[in-house]
């Protein structure tokens, strides 16, 4: 693992040799998760050059800060690489298997937190259910819904697509990025970091909240926090 590390530090350094050792490393993790969309009519190496896209992205991305193990961070970008290539060509479907284990795994969820009083980590539920974290993550992204343009945002009833800009010319597009990355810098350390997450990574608030430590709910509460601040630095 601290070699792993190592060469990731490297790797966004800039050592372009580092970074293709430590990809060549974790390929078997990016096979594995490609297993899993075989039955989607999709050549099995299509999907894991796919997945390598995933694997790259969290290699660039990945924080140190976020105390997590590596691969734990770098599944849902892979599951959500291959998942948005098959969405995009019309041919994304769930097994009823992978439905029903979502299900098994969201009611055992409910459970640990009755009685622990806190959400179960990703290593404990999987622990819990008698499968892989991996496994986990897959299963969890398959029964999650998903995300709709109108889907409301914040106390005032906003949607999201509400935050995505008409076609403007060049300097107004421009204009817009500068003054979002600025609001955006101005944020708290972990407010930035749930942003980064939410909208930049695609992960979801349960995630989210794994991999900086919070719950589902706090996540939820936080960004609706965070939607106000930016609409009004806007």
């Amino acid at each position: 693992m601290r070699d792993n590390l190592a060469l990731i530090e490297q790797a966004q350094q800039g050592d372009e040799q580092a970074f293709e050792q430590v990809i060549a490393c974790n390929m078997g993790l990016v096979k594995k998760l490609a297993l899993k969309f075989t039955d989607r009519g999709v050549d099995f190496e299509d999907l894991v050059q796919i997945g390598a896209i995933g694997m790259m992205k969290a290699v660039r991305s990945f924080d140190f800060s976020y105390e997590c193990v590596f691969s734990t961070y770098a599944v849902p970008l892979i599951i959500g690489e291959i998942r948005r290539f098959l969405r995009d060509d019309g041919m994304i479907k769930v097994s009823r298997l992978t439905k029903r284990q979502g299900v098994e795994i969201l009611r055992k969820k409910d459970e640990l937190t009755a009685q622990n009083g806190r959400e179960p980590r990703l290593h404990e539920l999987a622990e819990a259910c008698g499968i892989s974290v991996e496994d986990v993550i897959y299963a969890l992204e398959a029964v999650g819904p998903v995300r709709s343009l109108s889907e409301t945002v914040g106390d005032d009833d906003s949607e999201l697509g509400d935050f995505i800009p008409d076609k403007q010319n060049e300097m107004d597009k421009l204009t817009d990025r500068i003054a979002l990355s600025q609001a955006i810098g101005s944020l708290p350390e972990l407010e930035r970091k749930i942003i980064l997450l939410r909208y930049f990574r695609d992960l979801s608030q349960q995630q989210t909240g794994e991999l900086l430590g919070l719950s589902q709910v706090k996540v939820s509460r936080e960004e609706k926090k965070i939607m106000n601040k930016l609409r009004q630095a806007l």
